[in-house]
């Protein structure tokens, strides 16, 4: 096959750009060979390494997505039974100071009623000692009188 394949070069010269020989059909078993071995032992392993990697790191893209869901659910959950819990603790602390008023009323009254039954009965007291005295001292009345006016006078008075 020594057949020459003349091409025209662009400047329109004769000489041939190339030759068709044998040596072209070595060259293009050689380059095939060479991509068959090039494409089972470098490509398909390297193609292979890159999904797999692009494969772990879809897996773990996804992984962290649905960790990070995970933990805004949770994180939702939290401050959700976190404010149960203050309203919870809001409504005892509410419950506590009506209990502790009315407890303080309560006291307040009692004593506010012995501090009333005490001064009536102070009084009562006053009142029966100012009678006994007074029934002590009027018959001796006049003589009293009599006593302070001279005192007053200076003179005995009749």
């Amino acid at each position: 096959m020594s057949s020459s394949v003349w091409l025209a070069a662009a400047s329109g010269g004769g000489h041939p750009l190339i030759d068709l020989d044998l040596t072209v059909a070595v060259q293009l078993v050689l380059f095939a060979l060479t991509a068959l071995v090039a494409t089972r032992l470098l490509f398909r392993p390297y193609l292979a390494v890159r999904d797999e990697r692009i494969a772990g790191i879809e897996g773990a893209r996804a992984e962290a997505e649905r960790m990070s869901a995970q933990a805004d659910a949770q994180l939702a959950d939290y401050e959700t039974k976190l404010a149960q819990a203050r309203a919870r603790a809001e409504e005892e602390r509410r419950k506590l100071r009506a209990e502790a008023a009315a407890h303080q009323r309560e006291v307040l009254e009692r004593t506010r009623e012995r501090a009333l039954a005490a001064q009536a009965e102070a009084a009562a007291t006053i009142a029966r000692e100012t009678e006994a005295a007074r029934a002590q001292l009027a018959p001796r009345a006049d003589e009293i009188a009599r006593a302070i006016a001279a005192r007053l006078l200076g003179r005995e008075v009749a």
